[in-house]
């Protein structure tokens, strides 16, 4: 089971780059539909992931906003202005016009290359921090396929459950409604009193509710996995989902050491990656506000055309090139930049802290789960043969009723008693799958490892 989570996983990160906006599955849902496939819809399908996504894509657009800045920027620029004549100024120079037509109508066309040569760090430190936001999106898109999967199996076990407990509940009813036929027979016949047919027929009557009950459960399960899975009810062809879920809750024994677990998680969590690169993250963006205490220096140079100003014909032109080179040095920002720094390293700060905070409750989710998986074992191991002794005891109540040396009571009692004991195994195997499956979260086995 693990080796195909870890292959669905893989193929979800590889494809989580190019993965269209629209990615939801258009066919057909099919009518039954294994634990595997369920998970693969999920990684296909589930919005939340979809929208992990997105962000991927996003940050990766921030890295691209930011490199921006060390290639040479292009500008083109141009201006056409028409002037009121009544607001130009005369030469003052005998036989020259009072204006010319280029004065009522001047333009200019240039084009500017240039070229930021330093800038205090800050460029390097921010690319640095965009490209530390795009891994830590990245390990939040494992997180989330993780926790996605978890929600699944954990939907998928408990869809067994009910399923298990529903057949658990009918196989009670039908006995019962035997024990009601039997005793109705022996009462007929006056082997019995009135009062052995109404006791089994209270005791049918009980034990009803609780089938409704886990029917119930069992088809509000069936829509929580559904909506999960993001399949819309236009693929469906009645009021509740028609779609069958098909699997066991089986015991598979894991030999697993909590300081293993331990382990695991600190290497493998995306949590304490994230978490990790967002320190680091911080680190650059006190980099980036303290580059306002530091020159910025960038060259340039422009091509240019303009209308000659003392003619009367516009395409009469003027051309040429300029070179140049501008630094800007705050000497005084008003504190400015001193604020920033200290925002920033406040900032980073609280990146340490979140850190260590996000460590401890790693840790202290392993304990729970590790100590959960503890538990469903013991409680397995307690319903081993209970089962078997409950039928076999409801078998010589029912063979001691017949032969006259038992009662009805021990009869309804036993079958109490099996009813309990099934329900208590079926249980015990659906903690256990769940305890698996959180155990296996928690330490990171569902999510490759960020590089």
């Amino acid at each position: 089971m693990t080796r195909i989570l870890r292959g669905l996983v893989a193929a979800s990160l590889i494809l989580s780059a190019a993965w269209p906006t629209h990615a939801a599955s258009t066919k057909a849902t099919p009518e039954t539909l294994k634990l595997e496939d369920c998970i693969d819809l999920a990684l296909r399908q589930n919005p939340t992931i979809l929208k992990a996504r997105e962000e991927i894509r996003r940050n990766q657009g921030v890295i691209v906003e930011v490199r921006a800045q060390t290639f040479p920027q292009v500008t083109a620029s141009g201006t056409y202005q028409q002037v009121a004549k009544s607001t130009l100024d005369p030469i003052p120079v005998p036989g020259f016009p009072s204006a010319f037509d280029n004065q009522e109508q001047p333009w200019t066309a240039k084009i500017e290359i240039s070229q930021l040569v330093y800038s205090g760090g800050r460029v390097n430190a921010a690319l640095r921090a965009a490209k530390l936001s795009d891994q830590i999106a990245t390990l939040g898109f494992q997180a989330t396929v993780a926790d996605t999967i978890l929600d699944v199996r954990k939907d998928f076990y408990q869809i067994l459950l009910d399923m298990a407990l529903v057949d658990v509940r009918e196989q009670s009813v039908t006995l019962l409604a035997e024990q009601l036929h039997d005793a109705q027979s022996r009462f007929d016949v006056g082997s019995v009193p009135r009062f052995n047919v109404l006791r089994a027929e209270v005791e049918l009557e009980n034990a009803k509710p609780p089938l409704i009950r886990a029917q119930n459960d069992l088809r509000i399960s069936k829509e929580s996995l559904v909506k999960l899975l993001a399949i819309d009810a236009s693929n469906r062809t009645n009021a509740f989902t028609p779609i069958n879920f098909e699997g066991k809750l089986v015991y598979e024994h894991r030999d697993w050491e909590l300081a293993t677990a331990l382990d695991q998680a600190l290497q493998r969590r995306p949590e304490l990656l994230q978490a990790e690169r967002q320190i680091r993250v911080a680190k650059a963006n006190v980099q980036v506000a303290a580059s306002g205490y530091k020159p910025q220096a960038s060259v340039f140079g422009n091509y240019g055309w303009h209308d000659y100003t003392f003619t009367n014909r516009l395409d009469d032109t003027r051309e040429g090139w300029t070179l140049g080179a501008n630094v800007n040095w705050a000497l005084f920002d008003g504190m400015l930049t001193r604020g920033k720094v200290t925002e920033a390293r406040a900032q980073l700060q609280e990146a340490n802290l979140d850190y260590a905070d996000t460590r401890r409750q790693v840790e202290l989710e392993v304990r729970q789960a590790y100590s959960d998986y503890l538990q469903t074992l013991e409680l397995i191991e307690a319903q081993k043969k209970t089962v078997e002794e409950a039928e076999e005891s409801l078998r010589l109540a029912v063979a001691r009723f017949r032969a006259g040396t038992g009662t009805q009571l021990d009869v309804l009692s036993a079958q109490t008693a099996l009813t309990e004991a099934r329900s208590n195994e079926i249980q015990a195997l659906h903690d256990y799958n769940v305890a698996v499956a959180t155990l296996e979260r928690v330490t990171g086995m569902t999510v490759r490892m960020a590089d």
